[in-house]
């Protein structure tokens, strides 16, 4: 039962069963749980506190936290740094994604979105949004921003204004903590802090459609601070087909397949 399988901070959201009477709706189907299989392991700097992650032209565009926070470009290979630029101190950096050759990424408390060079990380351009900045992605015609709520919001590509909001609900009820996203196939999929978990939302309806269960995925004697060094770091390679996560503070990149569901 998905019920059973979600972390406690994601089962306490969930609805009990429901009551037994003939006026009863029936309950709705249970959301599917994959599983997955590793199939190859990257080096990955272990003192980068990765918010967010893409994949472009078979080079990982990557955005760290805490001071100083940075977006890199790196190496997928051998987890080389290629490139980094350095926000300054004020700035904790967060959420990441590219598109047309333009990075955009976050802030957490600031409210102070970067736009970078994807092909050199120069710095083009900077906008401002409202609230907290967590996780970034877009579907093509729009960004999509995370603040560790159980809400999306979608900015304008080109004046970064928000245009619209979704309520993320698992069996009904709302999701929070959603963090790192990216978009594949028609779904956004979203890190839930501080869990092994990787949600696929429809962003349509905002229901969660699917639940990645990424535990075991860093063996446990690797994980320095299970408070911090959490699952956080999704790229999508649409072209190869290959989905890579992380961790903030991981040694380990790795590229997965879905299993199941069960």
């Amino acid at each position: 039962m998905l019920l059973l399988a979600l972390p406690a901070s994601a089962a306490a959201q969930t609805p009990g069963p429901a009551p037994s009477s003939s006026s009863a709706h029936p309950a709705p189907a249970p959301v599917p749980v994959y599983g997955y299989e590793v199939v190859q392991t990257f080096p990955h700097d272990p003192t980068a506190f990765t918010q967010g992650l893409v994949i472009r032209d078979g080079v990982l565009i990557e955005s760290t936290g805490r001071n100083p926070s940075s977006v890199r470009r790196v190496r997928l290979e051998d987890g080389v740094v290629l490139q980094s630029r350095e926000l300054e101190p004020e700035f904790f950096g967060e959420g990441l994604t590219e598109k047309d050759g333009r990075v955009f990424s976050l802030s957490w408390v600031n409210g102070v979105g970067f736009i970078w060079a994807a092909d050199d990380l120069k710095p083009v351009s900077r906008f401002a949004y409202a609230g907290e900045g967590w996780g970034l992605t877009h579907d093509g015609t729009r960004l999509i921003l995370s603040d560790g709520s159980a809400t999306l919001r979608f900015l304008d590509f080109d004046t970064q204004a928000e245009t619209g909001r979704i309520a993320v609900t698992l069996n009904g009820r709302p999701l929070r903590k959603l963090n790192e996203l990216e978009w594949i196939d028609g779904e956004v999929w979203a890190n839930v802090w501080q869990t092994d978990y990787i949600v696929r939302i429809d962003p349509a309806s905002g229901q969660v459609v699917g639940v990645i269960d990424l535990t075991g995925l860093l063996p446990r004697d690797q994980v320095k601070d299970p408070l911090d060094d959490v699952l956080n770091g999704i790229a999508w390679d649409a072209e190869n087909r290959r989905l890579f996560v992380t961790g903030k503070n991981w040694p380990s990149l790795f590229e997965i397949r879905l299993t199941g569901p069960r």
